[in-house]
């Protein structure tokens, strides 16, 4: 299959996971909005369906970039407060393993991604199937990281074995990627992570990390695209058909 093809199904595949995710929409809902390609079909679809009168939320964008589509498609967004609440909160993930546990990150929003997640009352995942993996860690695991700190943060992740890089920003290169809150992002190999919950702990405790991309328990549902299926998967349920769901499970 060549690439051009490939690249057209996987984009067929997060059109469609995004496509679903709007049935999960409710009327004057509060909105969590992610980062990331999957993510902005699912703005984009969301814009277009306030602007056809089927639906009125307010919502919070994760990044930026979200933020700037957002407002381009005419969803009305809110400022952080405090007390602020998302029924709901749509992003996309790099990789998911059976338990729902998640590597974020790839698009540098993690921070802000984590914020709205443990503000929401419900995450929900949205993925084509290339994210599905028995075990979290072939995808580097990103790290937010204040500058001074970096060369004590380098050595601390090298001695847990996960090969970090400093990120490079693609337009500016050689110079260092930045997140939107200027901090640097630090891309770590583990290559295998069979233990999150450990993994996360150390990385908390490392002095100079301000948060890194592994989210546990905070996803209560997943859309994933497998070519022409549609599937929900839940921590400890069975996968079902998407098209039965409506509405939050």
């Amino acid at each position: 299959m060549a690439n051009s093809e490939l690249r057209g199904l996987v984009d067929n595949e997060k059109r469609r996971a995004a496509a679903q995710a709007l049935h999960w929409v409710s009327d004057g809902m509060l909105v969590g909005l992610g980062s990331g390609s999957t993510a902005a079909y699912f703005i984009q679809l969301l814009g277009e369906a306030l602007q056809a009168g089927k639906l009125r939320v307010q919502a919070t964008a994760t990044s930026l970039a979200s933020e700037t589509l957002a407002r381009s498609v005419g969803v009305p967004l809110l400022a952080p407060r405090r007390g602020l609440r998302f029924d709901l909160t749509v992003d996309g993930a790099d990789e998911i393993d059976p338990q729902l546990t998640l590597i974020k990150g790839g698009g540098g929003a993690l921070l802000r991604e984590k914020v709205l997640a443990t503000a929401s009352d419900y995450l929900l995942i949205i993925a084509d199937s290339s994210k599905l993996v028995p075990q979290l860690g072939q995808f580097p695991l990103p790290l937010e990281v204040v500058p001074f700190a970096l060369p004590w943060v380098l050595d601390a992740v090298a001695q847990l074995g996960g090969e970090p890089t400093v990120r490079v920003d693609k337009k500016k290169a050689p110079q260092p990627a930045l997140s939107d809150q200027g901090n640097l992002l630090v891309d770590c190999h583990f290559r295998s992570i069979p233990d999150p919950t450990e993994l996360a702990l150390q990385l908390q405790a490392i002095p100079g990390v301000v948060e890194h991309g592994l989210f546990l328990g905070l996803a209560r549902a997943a859309i994933v695209a497998q070519e022409e299926k549609l599937l929900v998967l839940r921590p400890g349920v069975a996968p079902a058909d998407a098209v039965d769901f409506t509405k939050l499970p």
